[in-house]
């Protein structure tokens, strides 16, 4: 086994490190699986925007398959498996994955922005075929980035703490071709995406200001479903970039220290990468967390992906229960989207139960 797939760290940090990923692992699998089935089973319905939470669905449950077992195994192996093949391969996965999940969280951010209305004026309505279009825009330059080290400029090669793959940071000061690769890369798929994500949810904080201002009657509803939406999708990005932030330090401080007695400790460089990891897991939850209509269906999801007894009463699903009343401004969802579940109750007579409502949390 060549030296530099070796752990880095004892076998009692490694054990503890595959315990954690096969946490995040399993959660990001369920999680984000329960959010495809559920979008899948009213594609129909789905509204444009929509496609983007799928999108990032999607990138975070292809990471959780595509690299964290081998991960895994290489943890409880105390050395990586597979050398340079392997690294080649997770490295590749790796790129290809957050390169498209931060590009998403940015699209996300901007179409909020340009669908959310300054008034008197409404915002712009997307098609789907727009955002499919994008959506594959999205995964074409993902995946031009992660080739290019395959083609020569850039590399990829394992972390300081052995039992993972990534870009080759500390190549940075070996050569012009390392150098400009890593910068480049830097501005292009994590400092200009990270300062677009903030600006636009700084422009939509003014535009929702503006809007509460215009407000002339006393029916402030939809402008706090709007204002709910933007939030769930705030926390999303955020926490992304939160959850990456430490390993772009730890990243940088390897590119300027790449001496063997100035690197950092093993297990203060592990730290970070598994907190990126987590990235993945909690998506999902944020997702049900803001829309109530569909953590029934999140637990109904869950209990038939177990095979166990878990029952939901359905009796009266798509029927309107006695006594409630749904507004059509509680149907909105991420991006904009309607819940067809809750269409259907629109209108219905009864007065609403104190114990039910339709809206966000």
């Amino acid at each position: 086994m060549d030296g530099k797939y070796m752990s880095k760290l004892s076998p009692t940090v490694d054990i503890w490190a595959g315990m954690f990923l096969v946490i995040i692992a399993t959660l990001s699998i369920l999680g984000n699986a329960a959010v495809l089935i559920s979008t899948a089973r009213r594609l129909t319905m789905l509204k444009a925007p929509e496609l983007l939470t799928v999108n990032l669905a999607v990138t975070d449950i292809g990471m959780a398959l595509s690299m964290y077992p081998l991960s895994i195994a290489s943890a409880f192996n105390h050395a990586w498996i597979g050398g340079d093949n392997s690294c080649l391969y997770y490295g590749l996965m790796g790129m290809i994955f957050s390169v498209a999940s931060i590009m998403t969280l940015t699209v996300i951010g901007m179409v909020r922005y340009l669908v959310t209305g300054s008034p008197p004026k409404t915002g712009i309505k997307f098609q789907r075929r727009t955002i499919s279009l994008v959506i594959g825009g999205i995964w074409l330059y993902a995946t031009l980035w992660a080739s290019f080290p395959l083609l020569g400029w850039g590399s990829y090669g394992p972390e300081p703490y052995g039992l993972a793959c990534s870009i080759d940071w500390t190549g940075y000061g070996e050569s012009l071709n390392h150098s400009t690769f890593i910068i480049t890369i830097f501005i292009l798929c994590t400092f200009l995406p990270s300062l677009a994500i903030l600006f636009t949810y700084f422009g939509i904080a003014w535009k929702l200001h503006m809007a509460y201002r215009s407000i002339q009657s006393n029916d402030f509803h939809y402008g706090n479903v709007e204002k709910k939406i933007t939030l769930m999708a705030v926390m999303i990005s955020s926490g992304f970039l939160i959850a990456w932030a430490p390993y772009v330090a730890v990243s940088f401080w390897s590119i300027f220290h790449s001496h063997e007695q100035d690197r950092m400790n093993p297990f203060l460089s592990l730290l970070p990468c598994l907190f990126a990891k987590s990235s993945t897991a909690y998506n999902p939850f944020i997702y049900f967390l803001f829309q109530r209509t569909s953590r029934h269906k999140l637990l109904r999801l869950w209990g038939r992906m177990f095979c166990c007894s878990l029952q939901v009463d359905t009796h009266a699903e798509g029927q309107q229960p006695e006594g409630k009343t749904v507004k059509a401004s509680d149907c909105t969802t991420l991006n904009g989207g309607t819940d067809e579940t809750c269409l259907g109750l629109v209108g219905a007579p009864g007065r609403r139960p104190e114990s039910e409502t339709m809206t966000f949390e």
